[in-house]
């Protein structure tokens, strides 16, 4: 990462990103050390030119930004980090410095198959879910085509809430027949993305 501090009069841009949603969070600026210090804590730091030192975003408030990942652009004196934010960014108490709100629900669904995939590897006592990793492949997939049945009744015959109802069991069976074969929500995507091409 060799970044051209000189070229920007020693401080850099710095775009904050949420790494789930892809909202822009807010924009600050580093220094060296600023850039230094957020890779040594995982915590974004900034060059604060108001208080002319390090400021570690959070440090009063609590809202930090656990570092996911840092990028530099083409022209190496522009970063955009990957953050998970820790509470409302600015400091008006919204979710984003330019008055977004930072959620986009249909990525709750990347966050469960992680959780999912979690519950796979330590199998805690009680869990319906290590239950069905338990029970292996065939049984999740029986309970694949059990809730596919419901949704359908649900939908030719039912309310839209029990529709909704039984298709959330769908869509969480089918999320962890996915996970015990090694597969990803992501792969479906590339597949759709594919087909629409």
């Amino acid at each position: 990462m060799n970044l051209d501090f000189k070229k920007t009069g020693g401080l850099i841009p710095a775009i904050i990103q949420d790494h789930l949603t892809g909202k822009v969070l807010m924009l600050g600026f580093m220094n060296e050390e600023a850039l230094a210090q957020t890779k040594a804590t995982g915590l974004v730091t900034f060059f604060s030119r108001s208080k002319n030192r390090l400021w570690t975003k959070g440090e009063t408030s609590g809202n930090t930004l656990q570092v996911a990942d840092i990028l530099v652009d083409c022209d190496a004196d522009t970063l955009l980090i990957k953050a998970k934010p820790a509470g409302p960014v600015c400091h008006t108490g919204s979710d984003t410095c330019f008055g977004e709100e930072n959620e986009e629900a249909i990525l709750f669904l990347k966050y469960l198959q992680t959780f999912i995939a979690q519950r796979r590897e330590a199998m805690p006592e009680g869990s319906y879910t290590t239950s069905l990793f338990a029970a292996g492949v065939n049984r999740m997939a029986q309970k694949v085509g059990e809730e596919a049945v419901e949704t359908v009744i649900e939908a030719t015959n039912g309310t839209s809430d029990k529709l909704v109802s039984e298709a959330s069991d769908l869509l969480y069976h089918l999320i962890v027949l996915l996970t015990a074969k090694g597969l990803r929500l992501e792969d479906l995507c590339c597949e759709l993305q594919r087909r629409h091409k």
